[in-house]
Parts: structure tokens; sequence; C-alpha cells
């Protein structure tokens, strides 16, 4: 399934989108992506924080083996990915925040973040998003980023970059016919960034949701962007693929 050009149309219909495909994932991380002990939840609060979806570790008093309860893969391996950036130094600053999110169930240690056009729509909330982003991996909480909208002149490279740097300044640019980005950002030491770039019209790749500094799932973000499309009213796509413009 193609990307659609989100930046085309009223916001709304992002959004109802938006919601939609937040379940789908969520669906499909606890139909047997996670290994046991692990959970995903939509739109919880965490430490103020409001995340998308979010992957909780269990307060087991041992840990569970991480093996998948269906027919998912947990990879120890690096992933692939067009751009991987490295903080090469961190403060001790930095090192000493590192503390745990709590949440009823367990632990919080990912989060999945779908950028909404208010996250660019001004100065104020780009800021806020950022912090949000970079207070979460502080505290030792794995990110995964998808930004289905081009780089605004707040954002020049990208919320990726927006978010990289804030940890470490460090030269990246898209390129001109890959605008979009999806990054998965690891909070371990060094903290790290595997960056895929894409583009309107591409298909979207599978990305790593991290469970510890070196293990991580795949998360089926073109299996479930397609699931959320087909499940849109008929008109909904329509105006969609028709590409109309925002509404002022």
């Amino acid at each position: 399934m193609p990307i659609h050009d989100w930046s085309r149309v009223d916001a709304n219909l992002f959004h109802d989108f938006h919601q939609t495909w937040s379940i789908a994932i969520r669906n499909a991380l606890n139909r047997g992506l996670l290994p046991k002990g692990y959970s995903a939840l939509v739109e919880q609060h965490a430490d103020g924080l409001v995340p998308d979806v979010i992957t909780l570790k269990s307060r087991s008093k041992t840990d569970p083996p991480v093996e998948p309860v269906g027919g998912g893969v947990v990879v120890a391996t690096p992933p692939r990915a067009r751009h991987v950036l490295r903080a090469e130094k961190e403060s001790a600053a930095a090192r000493a925040n590192r503390i745990a999110i709590r949440h009823s169930l367990g632990r919080v240690v990912c989060i999945l973040e779908i950028v909404s056009p208010g996250n660019k729509a001004s100065r104020s909330a780009l800021r806020a998003f950022v912090e949000k982003a970079v207070a979460f991996l502080q505290r030792g909480v794995h990110l995964l980023i998808v930004d289905l909208f081009p780089p605004s002149n707040r954002d020049p490279q990208g919320m990726a970059k927006a978010i990289w740097d804030e940890i470490e300044e460090q030269s990246y640019e898209l390129p001109p016919d890959k605008r979009l980005t999806l990054a998965a950002f690891v909070a371990g030491m060094p903290k790290t960034a595997y960056i895929e770039e894409v583009g309107v019209g591409d298909m979207l790749p599978d990305m790593p949701a991290y469970l510890d500094a070196d293990r991580y799932v795949p998360v089926p973000l073109e299996e479930t962007y397609r699931e959320t499309w087909t499940s849109c009213p008929e008109d909904m796509r329509e105006a969609i693929e028709r590409g109309e413009e925002p509404i002022e």
C-alpha cells in the first residue's frame, strides 16, 4: 500500500486514520509479536507524557524468557537502516536521569509515536514533541517515531533529526525525493538512532521496537497501514486519494 500524501488533506482525516492505525499496531504486537511478559497499550499516560502505543514489561519477580508467544521473532542483531546515528559521548547528567517510567501493569520499555500535523503546527508544538521524546530517552525508554509529514521550516531535516540534535548534533540531510522519516531510537549507552527515509508512494518497511538495548521486535507498519486503510469509509479514501487541500 503506497504511502498517501497526508499533507494535502484535512488534518481531521489523518487524526481518524492515526487513531485507528495505532490500534492496529497495538493489536499486531499483542497477537504474538511481543514476548511473554510484554504487552502493548494505546494512549496511556506515563509520567505526564502521552504516547500513541506503549510497550510494557510486566512486574514479575523474574524476567520471562524473551520469546515471542506467536509467530513473531525477537531479533538480537542490529537492524538494517539507511542511516545509523550514534552518540559519541553522553554527559553524566544524562546518565543520572535514567529513571524508569512506571505503569500499573509494569515498566514502560518502548513507545511508538505517530507524528500528527499539530506536532509541527508551531514552534512551541514541535518543541514540546521533541522535549517529550528526549525525556523518554533520558529515562531509558526506547522510541519508534513515524513521521509521514514532510519537514517544515521548524524541522528542516525531519522530526527524527530534530530529536537527535538534542542528543548530539551530527551531519544528516534528507534526500530530495524521500522527505518522510521512520526512526527507532535506542536508549542505551551510547544512544542510537536507526533512520529510514521514505516518500509518498513508497511502501512502509518494518521498523524495530526495542525491548532492551540489544533486542527488538519488528513492527509491521505496512501491514497495519494497509489494514487501517481498508477499514476507512469509502468517501474518506476517495478524498485522500484526490488530495483535497487542507481546510483553513
